[in-house]
């Protein structure tokens, strides 16, 4: 038997919190995606390939991914 619910007419405090959600239009990718071929090594692709499977997720996202910070970082202009 589940234990039983004791309610109370206690007054309720609550307090209104901004939207933290992004838009919609904040969901949409922005980047235009161009398609490359590229030879890696055998040894990196393993790597993100284990990786990616231990994180459920696509090993060349990641490497986009990876790719993509590695821009934003040295970007001079």
């Amino acid at each position: 038997m589940k234990k039983q619910i004791k309610y109370s007419d206690e007054p309720i405090s609550a307090k209104v919190i901004e939207d933290f959600l992004p838009s919609p239009e904040e969901l949409v990718p922005k980047d235009e995606k161009v398609k490359v071929t590229i030879s890696l090594s055998k040894e990196s692709v393993e790597f993100f390939k284990a990786e990616a499977k231990r994180l459920d997720t696509n090993y060349q996202k990641m490497i986009r991914n990876l790719l993509d910070k590695y821009v934003a970082r040295y970007r001079t202009s």
